[in-house]
């Protein structure tokens, strides 16, 4: 099977524009200001594996996991869209998704030894909702049209991309300056508002055909 180029930029720029690992270097460095160089080593290295599993689970056996529920990949593509707008918008306005974003309470009420690893790095900011239903979507895409060797590569170089950001955020929190990080912030934001729009058109021209013609 070939590589289809198109199809991996795809997949490469809808994980980066909705993970976004520049955005999140500000939240890494803020949730681990009070740790050590070896404490941030070991919260980047667990917050890897728990992405890279997560993202594994979603792209194979998401779909099966719909079909439990009986839900379609339609009904879910449009679900989806409908998410990953909204974290669009919210990232073209310059604020935090509720989506993706813990609540202050929810943080505070941690105990001493809590892992911010799992949470709120991995899960809801890394692997949220959007994250998850975009994997789903890409994973049934690239089955049905065969074009597993152009998703596995791109998933792979985009989590070694994501592992390599918290290693060194220390470093690149140094010249990130805050309009660098919003420019960046929006200009994502509207590559995953076309996304979006992009799953809920093949959605609906699935469930009303007549809309195709």
């Amino acid at each position: 099977m070939a590589i289809d180029f198109s199809f991996s930029v795809k997949v490469f720029s809808a994980l980066f524009a909705i993970m976004n690992p520049i955005a999140n270097i500000p939240v890494f460095l803020s949730l681990t200001e009070n740790d050590s160089d070896r404490v941030k080593r070991r919260i980047a290295a667990v917050t890897f594996v728990g992405v890279t599993i997560g993202c594994l689970i979603s792209v194979t056996v998401g779909e099966a996991i719909l079909r439990v529920f009986g839900v379609s990949i339609a009904d879910f593509r449009l679900a989806g869209g409908l998410l990953v707008l909204l974290i669009a918008l919210d990232m073209l306005h310059g604020s935090s998704s509720a989506q993706r974003s813990p609540r202050q309470g929810e943080l505070d009420n941690g105990n001493a030894d809590h892992d911010v690893a799992i949470f709120p790095l991995t899960m809801p900011l890394l692997v949220g909702p959007g994250t998850i239903a975009t994997l789903i979507v890409l994973g049934h895409t690239a089955t049905e049209q065969s074009k597993e060797v152009s998703l596995a590569p791109r998933l792979a170089v985009f989590l070694v991309l994501l592992a390599v950001t918290p290693f060194s955020a220390p470093r690149i929190g140094r010249f990130l300056s805050p309009r660098m990080t919003a420019i960046t912030k929006r200009l994502m934001g509207m590559i995953l508002a076309a996304i979006a729009v992009e799953m809920m058109t093949a959605s609906l021209s699935t469930l009303f055909p007549g809309l195709a013609r």
